[in-house]
């Protein structure tokens, strides 16, 4: 048979309207087409499969044990279909994203918002983890796309550019006399240094930006997470290494103010990760359409 799935649906239709007429209608083909593609089953399998009567043609004994099958695979088939439709519409599916807690909550977070309430039908799964571990999330098939800050020099990989963030230095009330006063690295590090305890792209920054002025940046404290970064520096425990975005409010408000350095802190890229040449899933796609 050249195509067993179009004669198997031919098959299903004249059986279930019990009607050539009906059969040809329902896939807009034409009464003889239908006739042919069923002797077309008949002869391959050397079997009647239908008889004709007064309202059109039933099923045989044989024709009834192949409908049994033949319908079962087409619910099967037309279940698959409106699946398919629901992923392209976006009505059904799974959102799967790999970053930080501090960038999914400082800087995704009102795009998520954003695209849960158009797309409410979406299961969204956040991976959290450092970019060591979003980038093996990524080879791993775990996430679609991870968010995080840039150089990532990787072939199998390809990176849109995001934000730009800047981070800073930063510290609470008890540190007032520190307010407008400009500090050398040398000075900044007679005071407890905060910092991320996890092998961060920014911890690891500021490690390298010290030891290239020939200072060392030992930490008096590590935390895991970039709010307690903000709450510590806010109850005077010590002077916290944060993002300068993610503290906008507390800046504002007066709970914390920035320390100056004599030297320049550069600014880091954030970056989307994507596999290369691999086809992002729908969401995926719109998801990224909406952040760029």
């Amino acid at each position: 048979m050249t195509n067993n799935y179009e004669l198997y649906k031919v098959f299903y239709w004249a059986a279930k309207t019990g009607s050539l007429t009906q059969a040809a209608k329902a896939l807009y083909l034409t009464q003889p087409s239908v006739s042919h593609a069923i002797k077309q089953l008949e002869d391959s399998f050397g079997l009647t499969l239908f008889y004709r009567n007064s309202k059109g043609v039933a099923l045989t004994q044989e024709g009834s044990i192949l409908y049994s099958y033949i319908e079962k695979s087409q619910i099967l088939i037309s279940i698959a279909e409106e699946k398919m439709a629901a992923l392209k519409n976006l009505d059904s599916g799974e959102l799967r994203l790999g970053g930080s807690d501090s960038l999914f909550k400082h800087y995704l977070l009102p795009f998520l918002e954003e695209f849960h309430q158009k797309h409410p039908g979406i299961k969204l799964h956040l991976n959290h983890g450092t970019t060591p571990e979003t980038i093996s999330f990524l080879k791993e098939g775990r996430i679609d796309v991870g968010v995080v800050r840039m150089p990532i020099v990787d072939e199998q990989i390809e990176v849109l550019k995001g934000i730009l963030l800047q981070d800073c230095f930063v510290a609470g009330n008890l540190y007032a006399e520190l307010k407008g006063e400009v500090l050398s690295m040398k000075e900044l590090l007679e005071y407890p240094i905060i910092l991320f305890s996890r092998n961060s792209r920014v911890r690891m920054a500021i490690t390298e930006l010290f030891q290239s002025y020939g200072f060392e940046i030992k930490p008096e404290i590590e935390v895991g997470s970039v709010d307690l970064l903000i709450e510590f520096a806010r109850k005077g425990l010590g002077i916290s290494y944060v993002t300068r975005e993610f503290v906008t409010r507390e800046l504002e408000e007066g709970s914390l103010f920035e320390i100056r350095l004599d030297v320049k802190l550069p600014p880091s890229q954030v970056g989307f990760m994507m596999m290369r040449n691999m086809p992002l899933s729908n969401a995926a796609r719109k998801f990224m359409e909406l952040v760029h």
